[in-house]
C-alpha cells in the first residue's frame, strides 16, 4: 500500500508536459494574361550635305504645317565649280515620322500597329480556358489557357512541434 502510495505521490508532484502544436495550411493560385503592348519611337526628319568643289544653293528642311508632321527636304541647286576638275558631292534626306492616328487593342489583339520608324509590339495573352482550383485535400487543378498566359498553384503544409 505505501509503495502505491508512493508512486501516485510521484505522479502527483511530476509537472505536466507543455508541448505547442502547430498546424497551417495555406494554398494559392496564380492566373496570369499577357498584356499587349507596343513601345515606339518617333523618328525626326535629318538632311545633310557636304562636297567638294561645288556651287551650291543650299537645300534643307521645312518645317511641317502642324506638329503631327514630319518635316520635309527642301532640295538646293548644285553644280561643279570647274568643269573637268575633280569634284565629289553626298546629299542625304531621312524623312521622319508623322504621327498617325494612334494604335488599338482589341481583346488583346493589337489591330492597329503605330508607323513609326521603330516599333515593338506584342500581341496579349487569350485567357481561353485558363483556370486553376486547390481543394481542402491540397489537390490541385491547373487548367492551361492560350498563348501568353501562366497559371501557378501552390499547397503547403507546415506543422510546428515545440
Amino acid at each position: 500500500m505505501k509503495r502505491a502510495l508512493l508512486l501516485l505521490a510521484m505522479f502527483a508532484l511530476a509537472a505536466p508536459a507543455h508541448a505547442d502544436l502547430t498546424h497551417k495550411i495555406s494554398s494559392s493560385v496564380q492566373l496570369t494574361v499577357d498584356a499587349a503592348a507596343s513601345q515606339a519611337t518617333r523618328l525626326g526628319s535629318t538632311y545633310s550635305v557636304s562636297g567638294n568643289n561645288v556651287s551650291a544653293t543650299l537645300g534643307g528642311l521645312t518645317a511641317p504645317a502642324s506638329a503631327t508632321d514630319a518635316a520635309t527636304m527642301n532640295a538646293g541647286t548644285y553644280s561643279q565649280t570647274t568643269d573637268g576638275s575633280a569634284f565629289s558631292f553626298s546629299e542625304t534626306f531621312n524623312g521622319g515620322d508623322a504621327i498617325p492616328t494612334g494604335t488599338t487593342v482589341s481583346s488583346g489583339v493589337v489591330g492597329t500597329l503605330p508607323a513609326f520608324g521603330s516599333v515593338t509590339t506584342t500581341a496579349g495573352g487569350v485567357a481561353g480556358s485558363l483556370g486553376g482550383s486547390i481543394d481542402s485535400a491540397g489537390t490541385m487543378s491547373l487548367t492551361a489557357g492560350g498563348a501568353g498566359t501562366s497559371a501557378t498553384g501552390q499547397f503547403v503544409s507546415e506543422i510546428t512541434i515545440r
